[in-house]
């Protein structure tokens, strides 16, 4: 999203209404953004709200009014995946939640694959560039901003991830004919 960079001067220079304008236009893209990362309602807010805390006290190191969007889509994104290893280390401790824990991932060798759990199933870095590539419809080039590495790169992510969706999918697809 582009922003006025007179707005954006302004909130570096320690303006916090500036600030807060910027963010209530950013706010339904930090949202669906975090949501497509964490998964969870609860999960986003959170994000977003540390994101917020964590811009904002930084703002004034930002050098570049104009990529401020992509300088804070950058500290929503490591936020996200600072919330998902988080939970992946809490353990349930209560023996209902271990179960149904355990339950669902029965399920889930069971149920067909469907391209969200095809998606998940992908290391960060190609769940990454797939999400910010077609589900936010970045180029190229503002991901490898975002993800800070090199455009080759980020192809070379887009690809693999690609070829390691189809061959999910189809595998899915198989199991699922011979089922019924």
């Amino acid at each position: 999203m582009k922003h006025d960079l007179h707005i954006v001067k302004r909130a570096i220079n320690g303006d916090a209404r500036a600030f807060e304008d910027l963010l209530y236009q950013e706010e339904k893209m930090l949202y669906y953004k975090a949501l497509s990362y964490v998964g969870k309602k609860e999960d986003a807010l959170d994000a977003i709200q540390e994101t917020s805390c964590k811009a904002f006290l930084s703002i004034s190191q930002l050098r570049n009014p104009e990529y401020f969007s992509t300088w804070l889509f950058r500290i929503l994104i490591r936020e996200c995946y600072s919330l998902l290893k988080k939970r992946e280390k809490m353990i349930p401790y209560e023996e209902n939640e271990l179960f149904e824990r355990l339950n669902r991932r029965q399920d889930k060798e069971i149920e067909s694959f469907h391209l969200s759990e095809a998606l998940s199933n992908l290391n960060s870095t190609y769940q990454a560039s797939i999400i910010l590539f077609y589900y936010h419809d970045l180029s190229i080039q503002d991901i490898s901003e975002i993800m800070e590495k090199p455009v080759g790169t980020v192809k070379t992510y887009l690809r693999r991830a690609k070829k390691k969706l189809k061959s999910e999918l189809e595998r899915s697809y198989k199991l699922n004919e011979k089922v019924t």
